[in-house]
């Protein structure tokens, strides 16, 4: 297990999505690098106020310490007593147009050890798209780009994936979701199990993941392997290869999957009447991160950098009590076309 691979991945992905953000939008992004007292650091490159971007971060952290915060054992017991390393990319664009939809895209490892035991590691990450006036074509191009990256590696990761990004994003206390989706993924540390042709947990085996719809549950140890893991075992592919790699693809179609869609829709006019929703429906955005994010809860508890952990909320919003948009407009739209659980990869949509 090479984790030096790992962070050098994440660091050169992320020089390269800041290298295409700086030139779509014209201004550069600020870096700031950043130490943890308690072991680790990261490097936070932040966007405010520039030509396309309201605000965004792409930000690389990599932290590690002696026990683990509250939000990552709670749920899994056997990591008491362990030490750890967490190390990712994150980030969070918040264009300035409201035609062009906010993205979330993140890529991460996790390793926890203690002496005279295996290590417990996974991978996990995704993207989503969550748009204020939506468009059919740009919903189905992110989504098959999003199954793009997974093709590789075996038909059943898109379907699983993306049915686990609706179940994520998904805003309880409100009943819907955050946005059109994706894919999300986390615990990922599997190979099939050649005698029961399911899925065994490598180095995990006393459950880690048992959180929610997350870990050993997403990929049933009834299901059949998926094609790219039986691949993998033909040719002689560890587990953490064959998930690092599709980490890896993950992380490299993220440009492919935004960028077109930014391009498209960055010079829509608007109005105020068009920022006005984009600030509304921005405050689901910082509902779901601030009460839901597992991310923004183990960077918060774990010590790590405020600023940069919080870099994902859009610098300005807006709360309405009882609000909903009239029938037949374009903000009503947004909740009866985009806001519903939908095939978007198969969809035909184009323009």
């Amino acid at each position: 297990m090479n984790t030096g691979q790992v962070k050098e991945f994440l660091l050169n992905l992320q020089d390269l999505i800041v290298q295409r953000l700086e030139q779509i939008d014209g201004k550069p992004f600020l870096r700031d690098e950043w130490q943890r007292p308690e072991g680790g650091g990261g490097i936070t490159r932040l966007i405010e106020e520039g030509h396309v971007f309201e605000r965004g971060g792409v930000n690389f952290s990599h932290v590690m310490g002696n026990n683990l915060p509250p939000s990552a054992s709670a749920h899994r017991p056997e990591l008491a007593g362990r030490s750890f390393e967490a190390m990712g990319v994150s980030l969070v664009l918040h264009p300035r147009n409201p035609y062009c939809p906010t993205v979330h895209m993140n890529v991460r490892f996790f390793n926890a050890e203690k002496p005279g035991a295996e290590p417990v590691w996974w991978f996990g990450g995704g993207m989503d798209l969550t748009p204020y006036y939506g468009f059919e074509a740009d919903a189905a191009h992110f989504h098959r780009t999003c199954r793009k990256a997974l093709e590789p590696f075996g038909a059943d990761y898109h379907p699983k994936f993306k049915q686990w990004c609706d179940d994520y994003f998904f805003l309880k206390h409100r009943n819907e979701p955050r946005g059109v989706g994706g894919i999300f993924f986390d615990d990922l540390n599997t190979l099939p199990s050649p005698a029961s042709g399911g899925y065994r947990r490598v180095g995990a085996s006393s459950g880690v993941g048992g959180e929610g719809n997350t870990g050993a549950a997403a990929l049933s140890p009834n299901s059949p392997p998926l094609a790219g893991e039986r691949d993998a075992v033909a040719h002689g592919a560890d587990a953490f290869s064959h998930c690092f790699n599709l980490t890896e693809s993950v992380g490299d179609h993220f440009l492919p999957a935004y960028v077109p869609i930014l391009e498209r829709r960055v010079d829509t006019p608007y109005g105020e009447r068009e920022r006005d929703f984009q600030a509304y429906r921005r405050g689901r955005y910082v509902e779901f991160n601030l009460v839901f994010d597992r991310g923004t809860l183990f960077g918060l508890q774990s010590g790590g950098r405020t600023e940069s952990i919080l870099m994902s909320l859009p610098p300005i919003v807006k709360w309405r009590y009882n609000w909903a948009p009239e029938t037949g407009t374009p903000e009503a739209k947004l909740y009866e076309v985009f806001l519903k659980p939908r095939d978007w990869a198969d969809d035909h949509a184009e323009g």
